[in-house]
Formats: structure tokens, C-alpha cells, sequence
């Protein structure tokens, strides 16, 4: 994830490859992620997550699948959504987000091709298997998006919006993606809406705090719930207690900025909530397996 992007919104804010060009697309290996597992989300995107090597756990809202490699998962708009590792081993991934206004230009076509997916509560998730035909062909055209990217030969982004197209042509050839056809949507809710908002409220309220001294109550009180709510909410959404969520984010954060930027070992430490450098570095030697400033070596190969 981009470190600026959680703390400017209440959801979190893609940041496109090309400003005027909703599409996001990155690769990743999950043991960047604290205890390889990516941070819980949310967006106004469609998101599809290919599966290079390896496997995942994905949970959207309250349901839990498993991707194996060649698998590809699309995920509805504004779900909860994070993976995980599954067996603690590593996978490589590729993530494709793209905002609806990619296809929106036309009104027929958007409230024909697009507000039916979008506005279908049932439909969370649609888990593209690489056993099937059908999921093989999705995955053909991911791969095709990530390497058009990759390339970055002439014009390539007006090859990825082509072959966006082409994918969305194929998705809504797929039974599932429509409540008015025969076969049950792949993420039929089972959960409490009310839990997965306040969930939602009380990760905001992480995301734009965890760089200072909060606890439970906080975390509890900015969505109005006492605290054996907020714990049980936590434990239910995203199988983790609130100080975890609070400490895997900040890990999350300093391992982006370690990456990423320049500043100083300590700068991060303080800036991701640490007060003490020695806190700071055996909570990531824990989580990452190294010290910082290994793990910065190693991303931007300086000392």
C-alpha cells in the first residue's frame, strides 16, 4: 500500500498510476506486508488480485477463500478486503484496481454493463478458479495488463484501457456477476452490516491516529461501542484484536517509509507511533525478520 494513501480518507485512496487514468497496478510479494499479511482496505474500485506463485488467504467482509497460484479474485466496490498468507509461506501477487468512471463515459453502457454489479449487495467477490476455461482466460488478460505495465513501451497505457475493456467484456459474460440469472453470487452477505460500518469507522479512526498514543477505549469511542464490542467487532471483521490491527498498521507504514523515502530510522520510528528507537526495532526484527536498516538495504540496496 502507498503510505499517504490511508491517511488522507475515510476509505482509502487509490492512487492511480496516471492521475487521469483510474488504474492501479503493482506486483507484490507478501513478506513486504507485517507477518505477510496486507492491511485491511476498502475503496471505490473494483479490484481483481492474480495469484503468480504460491497461495493466499483472502477474507472479503466475513468470508474466507483461498487463492492458489493462477487463480484470479475480483472484488467488489467498498468490501472489506485484506490477504493473508496461507501456511506462513510467501506468494506473489499482482493487483489490478480500476475506479467504475473507466467505463462510465456512456450512460446506456454504464446502467446496462456496470450499476448491476455495483449495486448488487449479494455480490462481493468472484473467485476466476485456474482449473476452469473461464478462469484461465481471465487470468490470460491480467497477465496481459501487468506486462503491457511493465513494458511501458510507447502508448502502453492506451493498450491497458484496451485490454481492461476486453476483461470487462469477459467478466460480464460470467453468470454469476448478474442477481437476475440462474447461480448464486459468489460473497452472498452472512454478516451484520451495522459491525462491518463500525468496523469500518474504527479503522478510519487508526488510520489517521496511529502515529500517536491511542488504546482500546479510543479506538472504541470513535465509533461510539464499548470496548468488549469494539474487541469482539475486531476479532470477527479481520481476526485481530484492536492493538493488533493498531501495530500491524504501524509496521505497514514504517516498512512503506523505509522503502520509500529518506528519512531517518528514528524519524520513522516517532512518525509510526514508536517513542522509544529500541520499541521501535524489535517489533519490526520480530515482524520482518530483520532490522530496519537491513530491510531498507535490501529494498533500496543504500546502507
Amino acid at each position: 500500500m502507498d503510505t499517504a494513501a490511508f491517511e488522507k480518507n475515510l476509505r482509502e485512496n487509490v492512487e492511480y498510476d496516471h492521475t487521469d487514468i483510474p488504474i492501479y497496478i503493482r506486483t507484490y510479494d507478501l513478506s513486504v506486508f507485517p507477518d505477510m499479511r496486507v492491511a485491511c482496505h476498502w475503496h471505490d474500485d473494483l479490484e481483481l488480485i492474480y495469484i503468480w506463485e504460491g497461495r493466499m488467504r483472502y477474507c472479503i467482509n466475513d468470508s474466507h477463500v483461498v487463492l492458489k497460484e493462477n487463480d484470479t479474485l475480483l472484488v467488489n466496490v467498498r468490501r472489506l478486503h485484506y490477504g493473508y498468507s496461507y501456511a506462513e509461506k510467501e506468494c506473489r501477487f499482482s493487483c489490478v484496481r480500476f475506479h467504475p468512471s473507466l467505463f462510465a463515459g456512456n450512460r446506456h453502457l454504464r446502467e446496462k454493463y456496470m450499476d448491476p454489479i455495483l449495486d448488487n449487495a449479494a455480490l462481493e467477490y468472484v473467485h476466476f478458479h485456474s482449473a476452469q476455461t473461464y478462469g484461465r482466460e481471465i487470468a490470460e488478460l491480467i497477465k496481459q495488463i501487468v506486462s503491457c505495465k511493465a513494458a511501458a513501451e510507447t502508448a502502453y497505457e492506451m493498450e491497458v484501457v484496451a485490454v481492461m475493456h476486453i476483461l470487462w467484456c469477459r467478466l460480464l459474460r460470467y453468470r454469476e456477476l448478474f442477481p437476475d440469472q440462474p447461480g448464486k453470487a459468489s460473497g452472498s452477505p452472512s454478516h451484520d452490516n451495522g459491525d462491518l460500518e463500525i468496523q469500518k469507522q474504527m479503522m478510519t479512526f487508526v488510520y489517521q491516529h496511529f502515529g500517536e498514543n491511542i488504546s482500546i477505549e479510543d479506538i472504541a469511542v470513535s465509533a461510539q461501542v464499548n470496548q468488549d464490542r469494539c474487541r469482539r467487532i475486531f476479532k470477527q471483521c479481520l481476526q485481530q484484536t484492536p492493538v493488533q490491527f493498531l501495530n500491524a498498521y504501524r509496521l505497514e507504514v514504517s516498512g512503506n517509509l523505509l522503502r520509500d523515502t529518506d528519512q531517518s530510522v528514528t524519524e520513522i520510528a516517532e512518525r509510526c507511533g514508536y517513542r522509544h528507537k529500541s520499541h521501535f526495532a524489535k517489533a519490526f526484527s520480530r515482524c520482518y525478520g530483520c532490522t530496519p536498516r537491513e530491510y531498507r538495504k535490501k529494498y533500496q540496496g543504500t546502507t
